[in-house]
């Protein structure tokens, strides 16, 4: 190897001060770790610190800078928190991801985007993820960098190495039995659920369950499901499809009002009571109990527990199937705790509805993918689940109270809702604000966001819902900030 060459080998392992070309005099008063921060991260953009680059130690890069440890510490945490470190233990401090080309480089400024523009339609969610910004507080994305690859990675193989031929034939369509069996314990000791694994049907996420709901519902003569006003657009758009009327139950800060439920005729009603989309409120105790009752008088439950895992500031809530399994159909899945892209959820129904739900997953797709079901089994098993979700707590905490701080600088009078839990706050605010204009506006300012008025059928406060999960906290700071200016920039 030549000189050249044992050079470069030398600098994609590990990185100073010199080679990065730092000058802390550069830095800001008072904005130091920014400053650092900045740098490294233009510096991995760029392939002067490619991804394998290890980073000095943090005692190191401080007494080269000649700035204080805890500059580097807080600008590593930084890093860390956009994915593009990550810690490896005597390997020190190590470049895994760059960062992404939409953060490097805010979007041009462009014409008003239309995703906003008229009635959403079946792929208004597919269009705004395609729209470019810097920033993206869509809510129901969960931070994706923080995916376990390494762990992951270690159950795949564990799985690959005992798999036999016959695991990758064709399954049982109710899903994988050592996934069942891991959905049933994960139930019980997550959600207060007892059912046997035999109960289980695994789905292509909560989508998929809603839509075989609707199915065996439409073929049994239902054509109504009543909704929560405000509630989730993409729930509602998969019961339309599915050819559900939708009449809308209001919700306020107690949850879904029974007594209109009662009123309106529904046979069934869809309701996220643990942490309701997207007011974050909890279905109270009274409020339970009437449902029940209306439940057992006949009255069919579908309970989407969507992102009950995720609390911060209260102990958990109950799931409704475990105090009536015969009239609650429960839906979860993993899409909030590892990653959409795996479409893997689960449903459990009444035993009166189970074999027709069970004929309609086979007809739809024979099952779902069977070497993701027993990776996803072992990692339920083995306690790393659990151990990423306790990872993911104390992040989306930080992240979450960087988000409140910046929507009390940014927007005074707006109010804050559905903080104890989740992985997105509701945010209404004051006077008489267009929010399809100005989630417009903040989208063409680089900052993705969902207006509250998309979630509502009767006439709501003007307001956005924020997803803060998949933000790091400069960031969600910096995204607030252009959404004030878009605020004042309306007419």
């Amino acid at each position: 190897m030549d000189r050249a060459k044992a050079a470069v080998s030398k600098r994609s392992k590990s990185a100073g001060a010199d080679f990065l070309q730092m000058d802390v005099g550069e830095a800001p008063p008072g904005g130091r770790a920014d400053w650092l921060a900045a740098r490294l991260r233009s510096a991995i953009a760029d392939g002067r610190a490619p991804v394998g680059t290890r980073l000095p130690p943090s005692r190191v890069l401080a007494a080269e800078l000649g700035v204080s440890r805890g500059v580097v510490t807080e600008a590593y945490q930084r890093l860390g928190e956009d994915g593009q470190v990550a810690g490896r233990g005597r390997a020190g401090t190590v470049v895994v991801a760059t960062p992404a080309a939409a953060r490097a480089r805010p979007p041009e400024p462009r014409r008003a985007p239309e995703v906003f523009a008229g009635r959403p339609g079946l792929d208004v969610f597919e269009a705004l993820r395609a729209a470019p910004a810097r920033v993206d507080l869509t809510p129901g994305v969960p931070d994706l960098a923080a995916f376990p690859r390494a762990a992951w990675l270690r159950a795949e193989r564990a799985v690959l190495h005992r798999a036999t031929p016959a695991a990758l034939g064709y399954g049982d369509p109710t899903g994988t039995p050592a996934l069942r069996l891991a959905v049933a314990n994960w139930l019980a000791r997550n959600r207060g659920i007892r059912a046997d694994p035999a109960e289980v049907v695994v789905v292509a996420g909560v989508s998929q369950a809603l839509g075989l709901l609707a199915r065996v519902l439409h073929e049994r003569g239902a054509r109504t499901v009543a909704v929560e006003d405000p509630g989730s657009l993409g729930v509602r758009q998969h019961l339309t499809y599915a050819g559900m009327a939708t009449p809308p139950v209001p919700v306020d800060d107690r949850g879904l009002r029974v007594d209109l439920l009662a009123r309106c005729g529904a046979p069934a009603v869809l309701l996220t009571p643990a942490h309701q989309f997207p007011t974050g409120v909890v279905l109270d105790g009274e409020r339970r109990r009437r449902l029940l009752r209306w439940a057992r008088d006949g009255g069919l439950v579908l309970e989407d527990d969507y992102d009950a895992e995720h609390r911060y500031d209260r102990p958990p809530v109950p799931a409704l199937r475990g105090m009536a399994p015969d009239r609650v159909c429960y839906t979860g899945s993993i899409s909030k705790l590892l990653a959409p892209a795996l479409r893997i959820g689960w449903t459990l129904v009444p035993p009166a509805l189970h074999a027709d739900v069970v004929d309609a997953k086979r007809t739809a797709d024979l099952g779902n993918a069977a070497l993701p079901q027993l990776v996803l089994a072992e990692l339920m098993e083995s306690g790393a689940l659990e151990r990423h979700l306790r990872l993911l707590r104390h992040r989306h905490v930080r992240r979450r109270d960087a988000m409140i701080r910046a929507v009390r600088a940014y927007l005074p009078g707006a109010v804050v809702h559905g903080a104890a839990a989740g992985l997105h706050l509701m945010v209404t605010l004051p006077g008489d604000v267009d929010d399809r204009a100005l989630a417009a506006e903040a989208l063409r300012r680089g900052v993705k966001a969902h207006p509250l008025s998309w979630h509502g059928q009767r006439p709501q406060p003007p307001g956005l819902v924020l997803g803060y999960a998949a933000t790091p906290p400069s960031e969600i700071d910096r995204a607030l900030s252009t959404v004030a200016e878009a605020l004042h920039a309306l007419p």
